[in-house]
Formats: C-alpha cells, sequence, structure tokens
C-alpha cells in the first residue's frame, strides 16, 4: 500500500515537519510540495534539513497541483485553507493543520478570527474524550472513534493539545469544576511561524521571555472550550496565558482548576486513577510516576504528551502539568496520527515516543 501525499505549505514550520514524518513513514510517497512567496524555490533553501527531498521544487498552491493525491496536508495560514478544501475532491482525505475547520461554532469563528466559518470537519486529536449520555448515566467514547474513515480532519491547535490532555480527565470524572481554569504556558518560537516580526527576531528573543494575546484574546481558548465540553462540561472559563521563551520547540502548559464541591478531601492515589483510567493504553499519552515532572525536553521529535498532576491543599485546586512538541504531537505528529486511523492503518505508524537528547 503506497499512499501519496502532497504538501501545501512545505516551507514553513508545520509543513516542514510534517515532510520529515511523511518521508520515514513506511506506506507514505512524498508528492506535491507547494508553497506561496517560496514558489519556484527549493525545498532544500527553506528546510535544509529535509536532505532527502531538497532538491524538490515549490510549486504555487493551487488545486491543479493538489489533486491527484490520496492525501492532501494544508500547512496553510489561519484562513487561508477553507477556499482550497471545498475544491479538493471528497474521496481524498484532507489534513487542515490550520485552524479554519476547528471550531463548531461560527459565531466563536467569527468573534475570535474575523471571518466567515469555513465549517467543522472531524477533530483530529485521537485522544480526546466524547460524553455521552445513555440510560445508564454518561459514557465516553473517542475522538479516534470519528476519525476512522474521515475525508476531511481538522488537526487541532498546539496549546489546545497541551491544555486539553492536561485537563480533560479530571472534567470527565467529575473532579475538576470546568468553570474557573487558569492555564499558563511556556511556548517554544517555532509556533509563532517563519513571518519577519520584529519580536521574533533572535536579539529580542533570547535571554527573555514575553508574554501574548494576553487578556482572553488567543484564538485557542474557544476550542479549549470546546474540547472540556466534549469531555462533559456544561459550562467552561479559561483564563489563558501563554508566553514565548528562548527555545525553538516545546510547549509546557501548567493548567489549574477548582476541585468539584464534595471532592475537597480527594486523595491524590484517586486523581491519578481517573487519569490513567482515561490514558490506558494510549500509546502515545502518558501519565508520569507519581513526583516526576514533565519538561520539554523529554518529548523533542516525539510525538508524546506527558502529563503529571498535584493537588494544591491550601488553593483547593488541582495542578496539570502537559509537556508536548508542538511541531510534533502539537501539529504534524497528530496530524500523521489522525491520518493512519482514518486511512486504517495503525496510528503508530511512522510516529515514535523516543525524543531526542541531550
Amino acid at each position: 500500500m503506497t499512499i501519496t501525499v502532497a504538501v501545501a505549505g512545505a516551507s514553513g514550520y508545520a509543513g516542514g515537519e510534517m515532510l520529515r514524518l511523511l518521508s520515514g513513514h513506511p506506506e507514505v510517497q512524498v508528492g506535491a510540495l507547494t508553497a506561496h512567496s517560496n514558489a519556484g524555490s527549493v525545498l532544500g533553501l527553506h528546510q535544509p534539513h529535509l536532505r532527502s527531498l531538497a532538491d524538490r521544487v515549490l510549486l504555487p498552491t493551487s488545486v491543479e497541483h493538489l489533486v491527484g493525491h490520496d492525501v492532501v496536508v494544508l500547512a496553510l495560514p489561519h484562513g487561508a485553507s477553507g477556499e482550497i478544501a471545498a475544491q479538493l475532491p471528497d474521496d481524498v482525505l484532507v489534513l487542515d493543520l490550520g485552524a479554519d475547520h476547528r471550531l463548531s461554532s461560527a459565531a466563536d469563528w467569527t468573534a475570535f478570527y474575523g471571518s466567515e466559518h469555513a465549517g467543522t470537519w472531524p477533530y483530529g486529536l485521537p485522544e480526546l474524550l466524547i460524553a455521552e449520555q445513555t440510560g445508564a448515566g454518561v459514557e465516553y467514547t473517542k475522538q479516534r472513534e470519528v476519525l476512522a474513515g474521515a475525508r476531511r480532519i481538522a488537526v487541532p491547535g498546539c496549546n489546545v493539545t497541551a491544555v486539553t490532555l492536561g485537563l480533560q480527565p479530571g472534567v470527565a470524572a467529575g473532579l475538576l469544576d470546568p468553570v474557573d481554569v487558569v492555564a499558563v504556558l511556556a511556548n517554544g518560537y517555532s509556533g509563532a511561524g517563519k513571518s519577519l516580526k520584529t519580536h521574533l527576531l533572535a536579539s529580542e528573543a533570547l535571554g527573555s521571555a514575553q508574554p501574548y494575546a494576553v487578556g482572553g484574546s488567543h484564538r485557542h481558548i474557544p476550542e479549549i472550550a470546546q474540547n472540556l465540553r466534549s469531555a462533559g462540561a456544561a459550562e467552561v472559563t479559561i483564563s489563558f496565558t501563554p508566553t514565548l521563551v528562548p527555545m525553538s520547540r516545546g510547549i509546557l502548559a501548567t493548567a489549574t482548576a477548582r476541585l468539584v464541591a464534595g471532592h475537597e478531601d480527594l486523595s491524590v492515589d484517586a486523581l491519578r486513577q481517573a487519569y490513567e483510567q482515561a490514558y490506558a493504553g494510549e500509546p502515545f499519552v502518558q501519565l508520569l510516576p507519581e513526583g516526576q515532572w514533565p519538561t520539554t525536553a523529554m518529548t523533542l521529535g516525539a510525538n508524546t504528551a506527558l502529563v503529571q498532576v498535584a493537588i494544591d491543599r491550601a488553593a483547593g485546586r488541582v495542578v496539570t502539568v502537559t509537556a508536548i512538541d508542538n511541531l510534533v504531537k502539537g501539529t504534524a505528529g497528530g496530524a500523521v496520527q489522525s491520518m493512519n486511523i482514518a486511512l486504517g492503518l495503525p496510528q503508530t505508524l511512522g510516529l515514535t515516543t523516543e525524543g531526542v537528547a541531550p
């Protein structure tokens, strides 16, 4: 079985990471590579680490160059995927690494992105918990069941993946109150893309940390709320503050929430049991042994999300810490995992849990 994959936006960070993973995928043949302003140049000028593809010429990003492939990856700026995706055949698997098709609420899209909503696709977070009301009460399935056989997949935001995986087991178990969630993240600069902006220059970034999208303006907020509602939350309120720190990759997400009334004496063992149950058998999400805390270095180059939890008794809050590589589990790795599921392949194919050190 050979799967042909075209990548639009191949000269960017997300597109480059997608190509790195696809190049090592045993069932994939990399097809057309496209770009916008970099069209006409060779990939090696923009992704010099991808030696096997260095001589490939970047084509203009157009439907004519993307059709004829089994899979099309859209690693494009937010708002740029909808028009192209609408013109691709229904039998092609399209993976949107941008935000265009993540949100189920058109009102949320307009409020945070300021343009017309392109529609909602199946959400590419296989481990996402989905609460379903049955006669016997609430039962949970996972998003991978929705992804099986899908031909359109919206890949989550990288911050969203980290915060969701840290909080959803406690919310689903009825232990965490989703009405008062606080999340503070340390983010690597690759999450800001390759755009030429003053605050992204090395002279501005090295030796400094800088917050951005402060005060409830970050576009990932409605997506996180959407995921926690999927896990059973009736109402979600989240204070979300990301901070750029001087590293190229990685997200360390610290998210806290109050214990639900009546669970003030919850033991750490009982809390951990909820997380162990939620992620039992998951190859890419791991609850670390008690006392060991995630670091971004642990996840470098890997498709893993490492989670740890604790209870702050004085504050009456649960503290969750989650580490991911924003370009792997947070973007391209999550996309490959979802692609595998959609195509009926083992979800781990072409992916690793082994990081790079030092």
